[in-house]
């Protein structure tokens, strides 16, 4: 910090300053702004993500009651999610601890229609409504008896004045953190870095990184004008997503500042993408509709990619559409987590478990033909995650990791050359002018950019192989400094953990699945693509979310978000979530 500050001083006091600003204005206002720069944007940073983090984290837990159960006697058990588990177990939503009632009985599912349904899990023949028997499952309404094994319950709709107070004591995000003043942040945050970088290419790409800086301006207060206008205050993950984009387009704009065009492309269409899979999220009818064409489209994608894809970097991975190379496997991870996730009447299905695990092993094995293993090692931690949600069988887990470790043993075997890939993995200083060539000047930068960095344009990592790629974390702290970067890896991290909390009010298992596995990929995607660049892991050529050089990348990213965004239940929250809607002359409440 001291010798920042003096280099700062320096830049003004030492020389003839005026007669050099007038003889050479660019010359002697790009160190100025430089060293300005890499003051203000670490505190910028720190305010930004600062800021969300404490929104998202002092959310509170706040169950919604959807109707109630009487017992008799005005005993009364709440129903606090869409997906409720009927069962003596103490895991079950609505828990009746007597011997004749199995620990998983039955499921009371709420539909979009606010209507109930009751489906038989156990199939014993002990479930009636109204005393009639349930064949497989059945509509309810307000005062139908449920009868479990002889027990009976009664279903009770809350009332509209019930609802009222309900809504009224819940927290309204954005109140005690205002999202537009974090924009405003975020917006002097881009601002100055963009005037950053087109200082740095005095005048080559100066036009076309402004623009494109100016272009995610727009694009980021569309969003939050949007979501104002449907009245929806949460926007936390939204704006970490697009900190973490300027920063890719800072990468760019430095490392490769004709591609910005491209990259402002793809920003645009993740957001669309975004905004598209929210809506779809918002109803479990067309999701039910889409998770089998989703699955297919997953497989028929890789085994083009398979047959016709075009080899880069040793992985066969790759395809080109007008003049763009795209990785279909970057778009493959949405259709995989969109038909892995199950909502509740679908978990207790073995088939339906046993068709993802197929599916998942095709994906990972096309993968594997394909030398692309970084993305298969992504793949299958995320269906590990999905399995065991799914599940809960810690068997089917060990066997799928038998499996995966006979598997790579018989890669290794077939494939020698993939081994000799891993040899300089923990030895990257004895072959740095070869294996280990890239991670090692991705460590000597990082020692280089200290806590502030060199500034933007100003490193020299940028003139290595897939820096803006597999070394993306090392660039971002050569340029701008260790905080930033760290600030990064933050930001991933705290949207995982608040997707892991909101899986706890989530409305049906199915945005809980999907919002943990979303979690998943994202910080094993990062933890590989950083790890990798230290030395600490392999280097398996995965990216960065939002800040590695990529269109498919980015895509991805952005509609990964929606599946967050889906969880999150906080009152007036999220797009994915619909707003209550009151038909007053009916008396019950629907959804928008």
């Amino acid at each position: 910090m001291v010798d920042t500050i003096r280099a700062f001083i320096d830049t003004i006091a030492g020389g003839n300053f005026l007669g050099d600003l007038f003889s050479d204005p660019l010359g002697m206002v790009l160190p100025f702004y430089i060293q300005l720069s890499r003051l203000v944007l670490p505190f910028l940073a720190l305010l930004i993500v600062g800021r969300c983090a404490l929104s998202l984290m002092r959310s509170r837990s706040e169950p919604e009651t959807w109707a109630w159960l009487g017992l008799g006697d005005g005993v009364r058990l709440p129903i606090n999610h869409w997906e409720n588990i009927i069962g003596r177990s103490g895991s079950a939503d609505i828990v009746l601890p007597l011997p004749e009632i199995s620990r998983n009985h039955a499921a009371l599912i709420r539909e979009e229609s606010a209507s109930w349904r009751l489906i038989d899990i156990a199939h014993k023949n002990n479930l009636m409504v109204n005393d009639e028997p349930v064949e497989d499952s059945c509509a309810l309404t307000d005062g139908d008896v449920i009868s479990v094994a002889g027990n009976e319950l009664v279903l009770a709709e809350i009332t509209p004045e019930e609802d009222e107070k309900q809504r009224a004591c819940r927290t309204i995000p954005g109140k005690q953190i205002r999202p537009s003043r974090t924009l405003a942040w975020l917006s002097a945050f881009m601002i100055i870095l963009a005037g950053e970088l087109a200082l740095s290419q005095r005048g080559e790409y100066g036009l076309a990184i402004l623009l494109g800086f100016f272009w995610l301006l727009i694009l980021m207060w569309f969003s939050w004008f949007f979501f104002r206008s449907i009245r929806r205050t949460g926007f936390e993950i939204e704006t970490l997503a697009f900190f973490l984009s300027a920063l890719g387009l800072a990468v760019i704009a430095s490392g490769a500042p004709a591609e910005m065009y491209r990259q402002n492309i793809a920003i645009t269409l993740g957001l669309l993408g975004f905004f598209v899979l929210s809506w779809i999220l918002r109803d479990m009818g067309r999701i039910r509709v889409l998770r089998w064409p989703a699955a297919a489209a997953a497989l028929l994608a890789l085994g083009y990619v398979l047959l016709f894809g075009e080899s880069i970097f040793g992985a066969r991975n790759w395809i080109t559409v007008f003049g763009y190379s795209l990785q279909l496997s970057e778009l493959v991870k949405i259709l995989f987590i969109f038909a892995g996730a199950a909502s509740l009447d679908r978990l207790f299905a073995r088939r339906n478990l046993y068709a993802f695990i197929a599916l998942s092993a095709a994906i990972v094995g096309a993968l594997a033909l394909m030398s692309d293993f970084g993305t298969a090692f992504i793949f299958f931690a995320v269906y590990l995650v999905i399995a065991y949600l799914r599940s809960g069988d810690l068997a089917t887990i060990s066997l799928s990791l038998a499996g995966a470790a006979f598997a790579v043993l018989l890669v290794l075997t077939v494939k020698p050359y993939v081994a000799e890939r891993f040899a300089t993995w923990g030895h990257a200083w004895e072959f740095a002018a070869t294996g280990g060539y890239q991670q090692t000047r991705a460590m000597s930068v990082i020692a280089s950019g200290g806590f502030f960095g060199l500034g933007g344009g100003e490193g020299w990592l940028k003139h290595v192989a897939a820096a803006d790629t597999d070394l993306v974390f090392a660039f971002v702290c050569e340029e701008w400094g260790l905080i930033i970067a760290a600030l990064t890896l933050v930001a991933l991290i705290v949207i995982a953990l608040f997707a892991v909390r909101s899986a706890f009010n989530a409305r049906s298992s199915y945005y809980v699945i999907a919002a943990c596995a979303t979690a998943a990929l994202l910080l094993f995607q990062t933890t590989l693509n950083v790890g990798g660049s230290l030395d600490l892991l392999p280097l398996t050529g995965v990216t960065f979310p939002f800040v590695s050089n990529g269109g498919t990348s980015m895509i991805a990213s952005w509609c990964l978000l929606a599946f967050l965004k889906a969880a999150d239940t906080r009152q007036n929250a999220s797009f994915a979530i619909r707003l209550p809607r009151r038909r007053r002359k009916r008396g019950v409440t629907a959804d928008e």
